[in-house]
Formats: C-alpha cells, sequence, structure tokens
C-alpha cells in the first residue's frame, strides 16, 4: 500500500471516530476577554492588558528580612519570569505590527489592536486574561465640604497635623528623616517652595530627575487628552491638573517660613505621574508601581531597588462604572509592591455613606491600607466610602483606618496653597504617619505587617452609628471608621516603650 494511500485511509478513519466540539467549547478563548475589550473592538482599535498564564512565585519574600532584600528578591524573580516568558508573544506581537509595552511588576503586556488582534492573544496558551484598559477619570475633590473649614493662622501648624499629633512626633525629633515616600498621581510641582527641599532629586542647588521622577504618560495611549500642559514623557516633574501636588504637600510640605503643612516635613519624596488631566488607566497606575520598585534614569534604564520609597500614596481609584469591569485588574500588581516591603496607602473612595462603597481597585484589596475621611471634630465625612468590599465577593472590611479629610490646606501649583476635601487629602496623612514611624524606628522599614498593625492599633477607636452587612458601628474595627482616625504620638510612644514588641499580622 502506497504511503499517500495509507494517509488517506488514516484521516478518513480520524474523520469517522472523532467527536464533534460543541461551539461552547469552540468559543472557550471569549472567556478570557473582558467585555470591554470585545465592546470597544467593534468600533476599531482598542487598548488592553494581556496577562500571561506563568507569574512569578514571590513566596520566598516573606522569609526575607531587610527592605533591600526584599526588593532585590522581587525584582529579580519577576524580570526573570517576564524575560523567560514575554519573547514568543513579542515577537508575534511585532508580527502583526501592534504597538505594545511589555510589563514585569506582573507578568503581563499592554497591547493596542483589533478584533483579529484580541482573537489571536485569546487563543494563545500562554495567555490567561485579557483585561480592560480604559482611561479612568479621578474622582473630583468634594467642593463642599461638611463641616466648614478651619481658620488657622498663616504661620502655625495646619489643624489637620494638629489633630493627628503629627507635630508632638516633631518636637521629640522625629520628622521622617532617612525615609522616602512615593506619589503616583497628576504629577508634581517638584520646585513649589514647600516641596522644593523636600525632593529627592534637589540638593539645594542642582535638580537631577533620574531616579526621581517617572511619567507614565506616552503619546501612544489611544485614550490620551493631547492637551495637557505637561505634554508626554516629562523629563521634569510636572502636575497638569494640581491634585498630586495638594497630596504630596500634606505628606512632607514645608516652607521653612510659614507653610507647615506636612506631616513628615524631613522625609524625602519621589512621583511619577499616572494621570492626564485627571485621567489614568490600569497600564499608568501600573507602570508607576513598577517604577516604585526599582526606580530608573529618564531613559529607563539603570533600575535599582535600594532607592525604591518606604511607602506610596495613592490618592485615586479605578472604579467598575469607568470600565475597570474586572476588580482584579490590578491585584497582582499591588501584592507584587507589598511583597517587595513597600507599603501602599490608597484613598478610600468619595463613594459615601452607603455601605458596599469600598468598591474599585485598588482600595478594594487586602494588599492595600485604605484610608477614610474624617471632620475636624473626628466625624467620618459623609463622602467618604465605607466597607465592606463585596465587589470581589470578599465582605472584606474596609477602610483600615481614617485620617483628616475635611478642608485640608496643602500646596497648589504655582507656589500657592489651597484647601480641598476627600479621601485623597486623607490617604496622603497616612503616608507621612508611615515615614514619622520609620525615622522612629528605622527596623521597621520594609515591614509593612508591623507597620500597618502598629497604626491600626493606636488610632482612636471611633464608633458609628451605621451597620454594614451585620458588622455593627460600635464594633472596633467597623466598616466606617475602621481601626479609628490614626494618632501619630500614640504609635510613636509605642515604639519608643521599652516593653514594645513589634505588632504583626492584621
Amino acid at each position: 500500500m502506497s504511503k499517500r494511500l495509507t494517509a488517506t485511509l488514516v484521516v478518513a478513519l480520524l474523520l469517522a471516530f472523532s467527536v464533534p466540539v460543541p461551539a461552547s467549547q469552540a468559543l472557550l478563548w471569549q472567556l478570557k476577554i473582558d467585555p470591554w475589550v470585545l465592546q470597544t473592538a467593534q468600533e476599531g482599535e482598542t487598548e488592553f492588558l494581556v496577562f500571561l498564564e506563568e507569574q512569578a512565585d514571590l513566596s520566598g519574600a516573606a522569609a526575607l528580612r531587610f527592605k533591600a532584600e526584599k526588593g532585590a528578591y522581587v525584582y529579580q524573580n519577576l524580570t526573570e519570569v517576564a524575560g523567560r516568558t514575554q519573547p514568543a508573544l513579542l515577537a508575534a506581537l511585532g508580527g502583526m505590527g501592534v504597538r505594545y509595552r511589555p510589563f514585569w511588576v506582573a507578568n503581563m503586556v499592554w497591547v493596542r489592536g483589533d478584533q483579529a488582534v484580541i482573537q489571536a492573544l485569546a487563543q494563545r496558551p500562554d495567555v490567561a486574561h485579557l483585561y480592560a484598559n480604559p482611561s479612568v477619570r479621578l474622582e473630583p475633590s468634594i467642593a463642599t465640604p461638611d463641616v466648614p473649614h478651619v481658620t488657622e493662622a498663616a504661620d502655625s501648624v495646619t489643624w489637620n497635623v494638629q489633630k493627628i499629633r503629627a507635630d508632638s512626633v516633631w518636637a521629640m525629633g522625629y520628622t521622617g528623616q532617612g525615609v522616602v515616600i512615593g506619589g503616583q498621581d497628576t504629577g508634581y510641582n517638584w520646585d513649589h517652595p514647600a516641596l522644593i527641599n523636600q525632593y529627592s532629586g534637589w540638593d539645594g542647588g542642582v535638580a537631577d530627575h533620574n531616579h526621581n521622577w517617572h511619567d507614565a504618560i506616552h503619546e501612544d495611549n489611544i485614550n490620551s487628552r493631547g492637551d495637557n500642559i505637561c505634554g508626554f514623557d516629562s523629563i521634569v516633574p510636572c502636575d497638569d491638573q494640581g491634585h498630586g501636588t495638594h497630596t504630596m504637600g500634606i505628606m512632607v510640605g514645608d516652607d521653612g517660613a510659614s507653610h507647615q503643612i506636612g506631616v513628615a516635613p524631613g522625609a524625602r519624596w519621589i512621583g511619577c505621574r499616572n494621570m492626564e488631566n485627571n485621567w489614568g488607566t490600569p497600564a499608568t497606575y501600573a507602570e508607576c508601581y513598577q517604577w516604585f520598585i526599582a526606580p530608573t534614569d529618564l531613559d529607563g534604564d539603570d533600575a535599582n531597588t535600594a532607592l525604591a520609597p518606604d511607602v506610596i500614596n495613592n490618592s485615586w481609584s479605578c472604579p467598575p462604572r469607568e470600565g475597570c469591569t474586572d476588580p482584579n485588574v490590578l491585584l497582582t500588581v499591588v501584592e507584587n509592591v507589598r511583597l517587595a516591603g513597600i507599603l501602599t496607602v490608597h484613598s478610600a473612595g468619595n463613594s459615601g455613606p452607603g455601605c458596599s462603597t469600598v468598591d474599585a481597585p485598588a482600595a478594594i484589596y487586602q494588599a492595600s491600607f485604605s484610608v477614610g475621611a474624617t471632620t475636624s471634630s473626628d466625624t467620618i465625612a459623609s463622602f467618604s466610602s465605607r466597607g465592606p468590599v463585596t465587589v470581589d465577593s470578599s465582605d472584606r472590611l474596609k477602610p483600615e483606618v481614617a485620617a483628616p479629610g475635611v478642608g485640608v490646606n496643602s500646596s497648589l501649583p504655582g507656589g500657592s496653597y489651597g484647601s480641598l476635601s476627600g479621601t485623597s487629602m486623607a490617604a496622603p496623612h497616612v503616608a507621612g504617619l508611615v515615614a514619622l514611624l520609620i525615622s522612629v524606628d528605622p527596623s521597621l522599614s520594609g515591614q509593612v505587617d508591623s507597620l500597618e498593625a502598629l497604626i491600626e492599633h493606636t488610632a482612636l477607636p471611633r464608633a458609628a452609628a451605621q451597620t454594614c452587612w451585620g458588622v455593627p458601628g460600635s464594633n472596633i474595627p467597623n466598616n466606617t471608621y475602621g481601626w479609628g482616625r490614626v494618632d501619630a504620638l500614640h504609635a510613636a510612644v509605642m515604639l519608643l516603650n521599652p516593653f514594645y514588641l513589634p505588632l504583626v499580622g492584621r
């Protein structure tokens, strides 16, 4: 029998005994795709994040003692997995002629493509999921606060800094010295009088923005507004809206004269712009997270984990109503940042007063330390989002703590100052508090569990009248205030007590 005839018979037998593939099974690749991606692709090209099946195993980070070790370990493992598993995918993308940008903070790739590209990628066995990458608008600060703004003298410490007793910690000699705070926001007016001397890239005479600043806003973003005053890939810290400059002032602001607006004026700061004219995407948020693990120079080279911040402030959210339909889109990213020994503080959101209004990444995650907003009388702001987190079916209690967020005076672009309200203003208090505590006890650097537990258990307990999902407001913690309004002096004194034992876990 000829080889040709044998081959024909084999094919015939295979066809005769093959089992038909159900249509539902044939389209399993569609289950890998966020509905938003499929919907927007009907109109042409769209943006999405291609999440690969293999992700780095970072379980060994927990056993490492020092922040430097944690950062190096996480960076090495993340980049190794990405470097080993992405080349075939990147080659395929190059062959399709589409725009893409690889990441290692999670093993994923940003892609801009049409329906054919989406189907081709979803059918690959090395691809786990295609996440939406929508343009997400920053929650606006609250224009009308719950209570009148507190009047304070121009040369005084702001009321909110006094409320959490940060100035009492300064009097003990601890101002955040030796600590680096990171912020990702609308950008920063780096040479503002209240910020310039705390900027890590300023030595008092010359500015060096390498390893101190990164701009995640690129012109190839399909959602770009294209009219921001900072342009794209700015090599100089810039704020095209003002929100970022205000939040950084709450963390470190002090002009050395009449404006003492920051919780940790002795700390240094580095920054990343993740929003353009108030709009960001999961990709821009992830890019800033990645840069913080290993800050690079302005060309994106010379990544250095030794320059990573101790804490990052995140006064932004990615709500489902604006396209972030999968609540886990940034989960792996945030968890990896935490494993690198970096505490990530997040604003809880301004969607209160209903229960389960902490509903958007990244405040919803266990790995995020989320903050609600209080007034000058220590009552919860009506706009402050409440827990528990139900959007991911976890019923997780949130926020962890609360801090002043109504009528908070801080820096604004152009060397000016002004008051804003929102959980965006509350979160920076906690980032500044982290810096104060590490300056009291430098061994806490990288010890995220201990820092969070210390802040929680030294907060001023606050009961609420509201019961959320069976958790009475009289419970401590509760879904309104968390463990309570933060108290810097209480936390510092606990650290200095000779009988102090590091708190662990949450």
